[in-house]
Order: C-alpha cells, then sequence, then structure tokens
C-alpha cells in the first residue's frame, strides 16, 4: 500500500505542476457520466470550471499520496485509519485549491474583446523621441487597466517631441503610427 500512496503523491504532482505551467488545468469532468444516470459536480457561476477539475483532481491525488506515504510509514495506526486520514487530507488540499480558485482567482478573470486592444483612437504619450524620415520611437498609453507601450512612428514622417500627447491613428506589423492630438484637434476645429 505504501507503493501506491507514493504513486498517488508522484502523480498528483506531476499533474498539478504540468497544469499550473501550462494551462491543462482547463480540463474538466463537469458531467461525469455512470451508465445512464448523470452526476453533476457543481459549477461556479464565475466560469465554467466544475469543481472536479485538471487542478483539484491532482491536488487531491498529491495530498491522499503525501498523506497516506507518511501515515503508512512513520506512524502505528492501523490501515484503516489511514486510509480515512489520507481521503481527508486529499479533500483539503482538493478544497484549498478550490477556494483559492473560485474565491480569488476566476472572478477577477474575464475574457477580453477585441475592442479592449484595439489600438486605433488610443490617446498615448511620447516616451521616447519619433525622428523625422520614418524613425522609430515610443509611446505609452493605458489600456485595460494597465499601462502599456509600442513602438511608434510618425503617420507624416514628422518629428514628434517626447512627452506630446498623440492619437494612433493605424497599427500594423507591431508599430503605431500616430499624429500629435492637438494637430487633429486643430484639423477638426478648421473643418467643423
Amino acid at each position: 500500500m505504501i507503493t501506491i500512496y507514493l504513486i498517488c503523491f508522484v502523480l498528483g504532482l506531476t499533474l498539478s505542476l504540468l497544469a499550473t505551467f501550462t494551462g491543462l488545468g482547463r480540463v474538466h469532468f463537469g458531467h461525469l457520466h455512470f451508465g445512464h444516470t448523470p452526476v453533476h459536480a457543481k459549477a461556479s457561476h464565475a466560469g465554467s470550471l466544475s469543481a472536479v477539475n485538471g487542478f483539484t483532481l491532482p491536488a487531491f491525488l498529491c495530498w491522499f499520496g503525501g498523506a497516506g506515504y507518511l501515515l503508512r510509514t512513520y506512524t502505528g495506526f492501523v490501515m484503516p485509519l489511514v486510509m480515512l486520514l489520507a481521503v481527508v487530507s486529499g479533500l483539503a488540499g482538493a478544497g484549498i485549491i478550490y477556494v483559492a480558485l473560485f474565491k480569488f482567482l476566476l472572478p477577477r478573470e474575464r475574457v477580453l474583446n477585441p475592442e479592449d486592444t484595439r489600438m486605433d483612437g488610443v490617446v498615448a504619450r511620447v516616451s521616447d523621441e519619433i525622428r523625422a524620415g520614418g524613425g522609430i520611437g515610443e509611446i505609452l498609453f493605458s489600456q485595460t487597466g494597465a499601462l502599456r507601450g509600442s513602438p511608434a512612428r510618425s503617420e507624416t514622417g514628422e518629428p514628434i517631441a517626447r512627452g506630446t500627447e498623440v492619437v494612433v491613428l493605424r497599427y500594423a506589423k507591431g508599430v503605431a503610427y500616430v499624429s500629435p492630438l492637438e494637430e487633429l484637434t486643430q484639423w477638426q476645429r478648421e473643418e467643423g
């Protein structure tokens, strides 16, 4: 039985690391079917990830195996008590992961729309001078609640000094093509 506990621990630890670093934990077992009777795991309102998923199942195996191995090896407990304590430990470990996911991480997760990261029309500030004749500088702007930067060129080929507010007119191949905001507002006044 010690070997089974050790295998569960190593398998659970390996699968937990894979789920954490590769995103494979998003695989879930929300609707397990045994025969013709569906057994539904409780799903959270925060997302489509069920309580039995690629994060909690490996955590259960890891804690179950680790506790079972330690209790069987270093205590004089009888086999049924070791099994019971290992199952309780596994459920506690999976419960901790479940609470961490559904109470702290998933409620803050959201799917971005293409409009959230659209560059056309973004107002930015030049952080590194854009030189004349197609030279590349840098702009800083706020998007999706974070400060971001991008390489930038002047749309007209004119130099743009550091600290100038600009508007992104187009974005191609990772470079924002910008024009000073003041020039655009002046042009709109003349047109209007």
